[in-house]
């Protein structure tokens, strides 16, 4: 049998073309899960050193203005092409110019780490997920990968930080794919994602980061009613999602119109931040939150809770600083279900953890891996539960979420325009 003859053969075995495929996403996922998720585990231990250094030193918030303008001159004169965030990883991803500037992991390590030391609220998803994808575009030139290949990095640096940093490798191999096609997953970037994202984790908790750790010990009968009372809820996240996200983009606008220098819009507002801390006598509603998501499972909270995490949490990434928008997605669901255990008749933990996956749902669109990471934190017996509240936030929570680049692709569009057709029918 000559050269040609066996060339021909394996041509024929299909099965050739995607070991090659395996084997080549196993190598770069390997490469990417580790440094995304060391890089993560080093953004968690030192994000929470600093946050019980502040809330023991509490005098360190009346410097948040200060904070804010080395922030805000950071940025400028360093990462004027990266300063829009999450977004540009999907303004790349969708019309592709050159490679993520690594300058970004970083800018954002930094400005997340000194907006919670001086009392900003914000997450950390936004920082692990663009740490995930600075670091993992770099491969693609040094590969010299085409377009294609460019993409699923990127998808893979994505996964490997949600992941990592919220210890939910489904969720975050989900909310990648989900996040850059918004309601048309590609199949072939499942795989790389989902080896990624459980390498991350793998590679997070290797330094032994720990993850908060939550509960729902009681779910009622799957009937009708409960279910209907889980749709309600579902419409109620989905509204509180949208209000974010308006309010969000309206803290954007606002200050870009106000103040032309861009330093001084962080500056600005942490003066106003600092001085609504003080007044206000709590550093309940700054930083990440999570003691008060963790007490929504099982304590009784004040219904307006939620309402003053919207607030602060926009306002805060309004004015130029930097973090993410989950975990205070997570305290604003957590807090809004325990609020509404006074009259739907549902386990409290259950309205809880409902609404920490739903209103991240909403303002994400992401329904897909909100529901799988509602079952990676709270169990698989809530699944059903959780699932119905994450989609009906996803329909409820309006065109537009926290991410302004997504490129809107399924159902949604769809649904939006046969409900306008009807109505122009009528």
């Amino acid at each position: 049998m000559n050269k040609s003859d066996t060339f021909s053969i394996i041509s024929k075995v299909k099965q050739i073309p995607v070991l090659f495929y395996l084997v080549k996403w196993l190598f770069l996922s390997a490469i990417v899960g580790i440094l995304a998720g060391s890089a993560s585990a080093f953004f968690l231990i030192f994000l929470d050193w600093l946050t019980e250094w502040r809330e023991n030193h509490l005098w360190i918030i009346a410097f948040l203005p200060l904070a804010g303008l080395i922030i805000g001159l950071a940025y400028h004169y360093w990462g004027k092409e990266v300063v829009n965030g999450n977004n540009v990883l999907l303004e790349e991803f969708h019309s592709p110019k050159k490679i993520i500037p690594f300058i970004m992991a970083p800018l954002v390590l930094f400005g997340t780490l000194i907006t919670h030391l001086f009392g900003g609220s914000a997450g950390r998803e936004g920082t692990a997920v663009q740490m995930g994808a600075a670091l993992s575009d770099q491969f693609s030139k040094l590969f010299r990968l085409n377009e294609n290949d460019r993409k699923i990095l990127i998808i893979i640096g994505i996964s490997a930080g949600f992941a990592a940093v919220f210890g939910t490798p489904l969720a975050g191999a989900v909310f990648a794919l989900e996040v850059m096609f918004f309601g048309k997953i590609k199949s072939e970037t499942l795989l790389p994602s989902l080896i990624t994202a459980f390498i991350a984790d793998f590679s997070c908790t290797a330094w032994n980061v720990s993850h908060t750790q939550y509960g729902i010990p009681t779910v009622p009968d799957i009937d009708i009613i409960n279910l209907l009372w889980a749709a309600l809820t579902g419409i109620i996240f989905g509204l509180s999602s949208w209000l974010f996200s308006k309010s969000l983009h309206f803290w954007i606008k606002l200050f870009k119109s106000i103040i032309k220098y861009a330093p001084f819009r962080p500056l600005i507002g942490g003066i106003f931040l600092a001085i609504a801390i003080y007044l206000m006598g709590t550093t309940k509603y700054i930083g990440l939150g999570i003691p008060v998501i963790i007490s929504a499972f099982s304590e009784d909270l004040n219904s307006y809770d939620f309402l003053l995490k919207i607030l602060f949490t926009t306002f805060t990434i309004g004015a130029g600083f930097k973090g993410g928008e989950v975990t205070p997605l997570f305290f604003i669901g957590a807090t809004l279900g325990n609020a509404l255990v006074w009259f739907v008749p549902l386990p409290v933990a259950l309205l809880a953890g409902m609404g920490f996956a739903a209103v991240f749902s909403g303002a994400s669109n992401t329904p897909i891996a909100c529901t799988l990471m509602g079952i990676e934190l709270f169990g698989i017996e809530s699944a059903i539960f959780i699932g119905i509240a994450c989609l009906i936030s996803y329909f409820f929570s309006g065109h537009t979420g926290i991410y302004t680049s997504q490129m809107q692709q399924g159902p949604k569009y769809y649904i939006h325009r046969q409900l306008k057709s009807t109505f122009n029918f009528v």
